[in-house]
């Protein structure tokens, strides 16, 4: 586990102000939302399947627009090139590229010469552990690596601003809580801010700083709360009391949400 703990400079700060997000049909999916995530801080978003959690990151990533309010990310609105990343639940590698050319494709769009893009990639690839796996294609690689690779492709532009919609949730356990434990370390190490939505308690708990929960539709944020665990977190962390108080808190909320 790393135990410096992360410079947050160049990391982009988000804030959501009154944010109404209608889609056609007269479906509200946000209704008035506020929102500020500093920059550097780790922000775990839960709530009931429909609430907004999606659109909620597709309003930031610039994606999508609300219908009424303001949505800023950066201290000017115009994030840099490059500095916002999305990572899915579904990796979407191209299955005839092998792993490195898959990690470098935002390098390849952007111009980067070949030379220049596979030393990014192979460096992104290592990051997340799959530095022999670089010749490899989608095909050969397990669930849990393939999101790796969906992850190495995030980093390689050095975002200031991770976004991650239920990245894991596929995943056994076990490939779950190590990757958890991966993406921890490199938020650590790294200058950025992270917004990760996920269904999952214990990942919640385990990954953030802060945590918010919202309602079901229209989401609405009943609960922004700030953990109590220390900074070094790793395999143990989970079983100790105090961990398992900060999940009663969510699961309280979560569950007040649905109703």
């Amino acid at each position: 586990m790393i135990e410096q703990a992360q410079n947050d400079a160049g990391a982009l700060a988000v804030s959501l102000r009154a944010v109404t997000r209608r889609f056609e049909g007269g479906v509200l999916a946000l209704e008035k939302l506020n929102l500020t995530v500093a920059a550097g801080e780790f922000l775990a978003i839960l709530g009931p399947s429909g609430c907004g959690k999606s659109t909620l990151l597709r309003l930031v990533a610039g994606l999508d627009r609300p219908n009424e309010g303001m949505v800023q990310v950066g201290p000017d609105g115009v994030p840099p090139r490059g500095s916002i990343a999305y990572v899915f639940q579904d990796p979407h590698l191209m299955p005839w590229r092998n792993v490195i050319d898959n990690v470098a494709l935002p390098l390849e769009l952007r111009g980067e010469s070949k030379s220049h893009r596979r030393a990014i990639a192979m460096a992104a690839i290592e990051r997340v552990r799959l530095a022999d796996a670089g010749r490899r294609y989608p095909n050969q690689l397990s669930g849990g690596m393939r999101m790796r690779v969906s992850l190495a492709r995030a980093l390689v532009t050095e975002p200031k601003l991770l976004l991650l919609d239920e990245p894991f949730a596929a995943l056994d356990e076990l490939t779950r809580q190590m990757l958890d434990e991966q993406l921890y370390e490199l938020w650590r190490e790294r200058s950025m801010t992270v917004l990760f939505v996920t269904h999952a308690v214990h990942e919640a708990v385990f990954l953030s700083r802060r945590a918010i929960v919202m309602t079901r539709r229209p989401g609405r944020i009943i609960l922004d709360h700030v953990s109590d665990l220390p900074e070094l977190r790793g395999i143990w962390t989970r079983t100790e009391p105090a961990f398992m108080k900060e999940c009663r808190v969510l699961y309280k909320a979560l569950e007040w949400g649905a109703r």
